[in-house]
Parts: C-alpha cells; sequence; structure tokens
C-alpha cells in the first residue's frame, strides 16, 4: 500500500492537476484508491483541512477507507520515531525536531513502518540537515520506502484519462 504525504496532494493541486483544469484526477485518485492501494493517514486530513480550500472541501468527500487511522500497533513505532528524532546522534535542532513531531510527517514514517507501506512523498533527502528532519531521511531510518508520486501515477496506470496494463 501506497500512504501519500499532503505534499502530493497540494502539490498537484497547486502546479500539475489544478481541481478546475483536470478534475479527472480527483475523480481517479477517489474512485480508484482502494483498488490501487493509495491511501494517506488521518493526521493528513487533518493537515488538509487546515487550508480551507478546494482540496480540503474535496477531502472532506472522500469515503473513509481512503484514511488509515491510528492503532495500537502504530503506537510503539510513533514512540521509536519521536526517540530516534531526538537521539543526540542526530544532532537536529530542537526546532526541527518540534516541527517533525507536531505534523504529520512522523506519523506518515510510523504508520508507513508498522504496516509495511510506501511513502508517496516529493521531499528528498536531507542527511545532513540539523534545521529540518525530512520524510526520506526519518523513513530510511526505520527501513520503509519512500517514492515519487510520477512513477507511482505510471505505475498505476494512469495515462491521458485511461488504465493501461
Amino acid at each position: 500500500m501506497f500512504l501519500i504525504d499532503a505534499n502530493v496532494l497540494i502539490t498537484a493541486k497547486n502546479r500539475h492537476y489544478g481541481m478546475d483544469f483536470v478534475p479527472g484526477f480527483w475523480r481517479w485518485l477517489a474512485d480508484e484508491h482502494d483498488e490501487l492501494g493509495l491511501r494517506s493517514i488521518d493526521a493528513v486530513r487533518h493537515e488538509l483541512f487546515a487550508q480551507d480550500d478546494e482540496l480540503a472541501a474535496w477531502t472532506k468527500e472522500l469515503p473513509s477507507s481512503f484514511w488509515l487511522e491510528e492503532t495500537e500497533k502504530d503506537v510503539a513505532v510513533l514512540r521509536a520515531v519521536a526517540q530516534w528524532t531526538m537521539s543526540e546522534e542526530r544532532a537536529y535542532r530542537s526546532s526541527a525536531q518540534a516541527e517533525f513531531l507536531d505534523n504529520a510527517d512522523y506519523r506518515l514514517v510510523a504508520m508507513a513502518h508498522a504496516g509495511a507501506h510506501v511513502i508517496v512523498t516529493h521531499e528528498v533527502p536531507a542527511p545532513d540537515s540539523k534545521s529540518k528532519i525530512k520524510i526520506p531521511d526519518a523513513a530510511a531510518a526505520f527501513g520503509v520506502v519512500c517514492r515519487e508520486p510520477f512513477g507511482v501515477l505510471r505505475e498505476s496506470g494512469l495515462l491521458l484519462g485511461h488504465r493501461v496494463g
């Protein structure tokens, strides 16, 4: 299963798949997410709701099956990710730690690890950064694979509105 980072949906709306000129993309995602194994997590949904825009409205209309909620299985991994974030070995600035732990990113990494899922994100690794914790860096520490969105879309069969394969 693929877990979609908020930045994928926000970037899609703002750049490549504007809701006003590529509505088919958004319908496809809502209708086919189950078959394609595309999901996100409840914490991402809440981040999107905060924008109060057309993406938030679309988000509210998605079936509940699109959103994974935290389970008991995730709690232990959430603690492990938080401990990794705070480790002296990593030497992240306290502002980077607070930002990472205060948004959906840390939950996304933990839930991907707990469920053996792949994260879909536009973020790129920055392993030497001390001022920002990137999803791919945290994911790598836990053996979680990250993928860029366009490769995932190609593999899922979205090609000019037609399923391939």
